[in-house]
This record gives structure tokens, sequence and C-alpha cells, in this order.
């Protein structure tokens, strides 16, 4: 059997395929949930403890360089799918996801091994980053290339599901150990436990994707492939289809980071509401977008075209954030109010979240569809979205108007709008 003969590759079931794309997203996003939440009980561990805020920053500083390798992954991981093969890349990105986490719950601490512990620890977050710049784009492409016909965006959208359940998994389990451990205990080794859990999870992964195959559509273009380099082609013959999806991506990042990160910080930071209860919040309506992602993007296989439906959903966001936000420090940030915008704008966000994977694999050829598509997601949402709620602080300190993040919100929605009508729809046509 060749690669290059799609007739002889018997490709795993559809629900096989859906399970393969959507498990490596948990294990990510359970990761990066559970670091972000325990910073402060491993910061000790690892980083001398005669200066606490020195340690903390410097755990969020390889937080942050985790995310920082994600374009170096994108790069290396996209060109690879691109070659060798979008199943190949997720196993590999899988494997380099669950062996940092696992390695993590069993790291030296500072007062064991001394320096050693915090190279450790960040060649650890190096090395995950590195495997999550590939893992999403390589999932949501594999799901979408193999979808039955008129339902690509339903079959990508389980790529956003898995990051879904792995960010509420992450929370759950940082909030388990938190709240069953007093403090020392879980300083001097219960934190460690739910890394180690994720370990397992991962390991269950490798099992799942082992089993994976060259999609037949991969098959079918792999012997017919230019030599030219993906990435090159990306940025040459195919450059305004990247244009396009870095800036999408970006808007699409910038509102993304905005309702579901930061507006639980803006809320306590304005002194509209404790940072527990919007944290509450966020995570119900979290837990309500799993189901709406679905459902929304069956509307964009079935009732409007996928662009569309998408730049629909992004305008109303651009022209709802304002009043939103307004009526939210109008209220004094009553329960009411935070409610209704936190529901509005989520509700907004699960229409892309549903239709984007199908979206970003349908602007791209087959040739440097991987390459493309990695490069502008993590450049987009890895870099312009994580800094997102950082310049949105910056802004209402150095402007001293606390409804900045709706300005922000409003622009980023218009910018995707933007974007989206110089894209091409081709939700309803063969992929290239």
């Amino acid at each position: 059997m060749t690669r290059a003969d799609p007739a002889m590759i018997k490709s795993p079931g559809l629900r096989h395929r859906i399970m393969g794309g959507f498990i490596g997203n948990v294990v990510e996003w359970y990761d990066f949930a559970l670091y972000g939440y325990l910073a402060g009980v491993i910061a000790p561990v690892f980083f001398p403890s005669d200066n606490p805020t020195a340690g903390l920053i410097a755990t969020y500083g390889i937080f942050a360089a985790g995310f920082l390798m994600r374009p170096l992954g994108a790069v290396v991981f996209g060109w690879f799918g691109d070659r060798h093969g979008r199943a190949r890349t997720m196993q590999i990105s899988v494997v380099m996801m669950a062996l940092p986490t696992l390695l993590l719950g069993v790291l030296p601490s500072y007062a064991t091994v001394g320096l050693l512990a915090p190279v450790l620890l960040v060649a650890v977050r190096l090395l995950q980053g590195l495997s999550v710049g590939g893992e999403f784009s390589s999932s949501a492409t594999y799901l979408v290339e193999t979808a039955p016909d008129g339902k690509r965006g339903l079959t990508g959208s389980w790529a956003n599901v898995g990051s879904m359940t792995g960010s509420l998994l992450g929370v759950g389990a940082a909030a388990l150990v938190t709240t069953v451990f007093d403090p020392d205990t879980l300083s001097a080794w219960a934190w460690r436990l739910p890394f180690l859990a994720g370990g397992l999870l991962g390991t269950v992964a490798i099992l799942i994707r082992r089993n994976l195959h060259t999609s037949e559509r991969f098959a079918a273009h792999h012997a017919a492939r230019e030599t030219t380099s993906p990435l090159l082609q990306a940025f040459t013959t195919n450059r305004r289809e990247t244009l396009l999806a870095v800036v999408f991506a970006s808007a699409y990042g910038a509102c993304f980071y905005l309702a579901f990160v930061y507006l639980p910080e803006w809320l306590s930071g304005q002194e509209l509401m404790s940072r527990g209860t919007a944290l509450t919040i966020n995570t119900a309506m979290t837990v309500l977008v799993i189901p709406a992602m679905l459902l929304t993007a069956v509307v964009g296989d079935r009732l409007l075209p996928r662009r569309t439906w998408v730049a629909l959903a992004f305008l109303v966001l651009a022209v709802s954030a304002w009043p939103l936000y307004a009526w939210m420090v109008a209220a004094d940030g009553s329960v009411a109010s935070v409610l209704v915008a936190t529901a509005a704008a989520f509700a907004l966000l699960a229409v892309p979240l549903g239709s984007a994977p199908a979206l970003f694999v349908e602007m791209f050829p087959e040739s440097d569809r991987l390459s493309g598509y990695s490069v502008a997601f993590n450049i987009g949402l890895g870099v312009f979205g994580g800094l997102t709620p950082m310049v949105a602080t910056g802004l209402i300190a150095a402007t001293d108007v606390v409804t900045v993040p709706a300005l922000y919100t409003a622009a980023a929605g218009i910018v995707a709008v933007v974007a989206l009508a110089f894209t091409p729809d081709r939700s309803r046509a063969p992929l290239r």
C-alpha cells in the first residue's frame, strides 16, 4: 500500500476520527488552564521562597514563553503536516503534549536541586508550547478534510469542543485539589496530582490517535504535490489567503480573549463584581457554549453560507459591545447585567467557535493548507489574541476610560467582518 493509492487505505470510522481530533485539544487546554490556575501554588516550588512576587512573575513568564513557542510550532508542524500527513502530525503533537504534562508532575523542586528546577520547568513548558503550535490546526484540518459531505462545519467544530472541555476539566481539577487539600499539603505534593492525571489523559489520547490513518484526500493529492516548500507557498502563491487568515484570526482572537478570559478580571478590577462570582458566571456560560458551538456549526453547514454566518455574528458583537458594557457599568455590576452581557457575547462567539475551523480549512488549497492555517491561527489567536488582556489593561490605565474593552471588541469585530468580506465563501464548494 502506498500513500498515493487511496483506494487501498481503510479510513477509521467517523466517531474514531472525531474522538481523535477532540481528545488532543482536551489535553492541550487541560494543561493550559491547570497551569494558569495553579501558578501561585507552583511558584514557590520552583523558585526561591524569599521573593514570592518574583517567583510568581517568573512562573507566569514561563507560561507566556510557552505561548511564544506556538508560532515556531506552527511553522514546524504545518510544514510536516503538509509533507507527511495530518494524522502523523497529530500523533507526534499529542505525545509532545502529554509527556511534558506528566513530567511537570514529577519535576524536582528548587529545595531539592536548586537552579536546575526552574531550568527543567522552562524546558518542559517550551517543549509543550512547541507542540501546541501544531495541535489545534492539525486536528481541525484532519477533521474537516475527512468530514462527510455537508458536515464540514459540524465535524470541524469538535476541535473547539475539545478545547472548551479541556479548559473546564483543568479549572475543575485545580478547584478540586485546592478545596480538598490544606495549603501546606497542596504546596508540598498535592498540586502534582492533576498534572499526573493529565499524563494519564494524554496516554488515552495517544492510544486513540495511534490508529488514525492518512486521509484519503491527502493521499490522493500527495503524489502530485509540488516540490516547493508548503510554508514558502503560503507566503508567496497563496499570500492573499494567508494575510486574510492572519487578520481574521487576530480580530477573532481579540474578541475571544476579551470575553472568555478578560471579562472576569475587568469586572473585578473595576470593582463591579467579585472575582469569584465573575468566574462562576464565566464557567457556567462556557459549559453552555459547548453545545451551542455544535448547533451554530450546523447553521453554517445547512442554512447560511459559512462566511456570511460568521461575519453576521461579529457584526452583531461589534454593534452590541458598547451598550452591554455601558449597562454593566451603569448597573454597578448587577448579576442580571453581567449574565445578559456574558450570555450575549458567548452566544455570538459560539458562531465562529463552531464554524471557523472549517472556514480556515476552506481558505487554503491542499498543498499548503496546514502551513497557512497553522501560521495564521497561532499568530492571530496565540500572539495577538493572547496579548489582548494586557493591551486592554494598559489602555484603561492610559485613557481612564473603563469601557475600553467595549471599544476594543467593536473595533476587532469590524476588522473581522472586513477580512471576511474579502474572503471567498467556499462552504458549499469542494475543498481545493
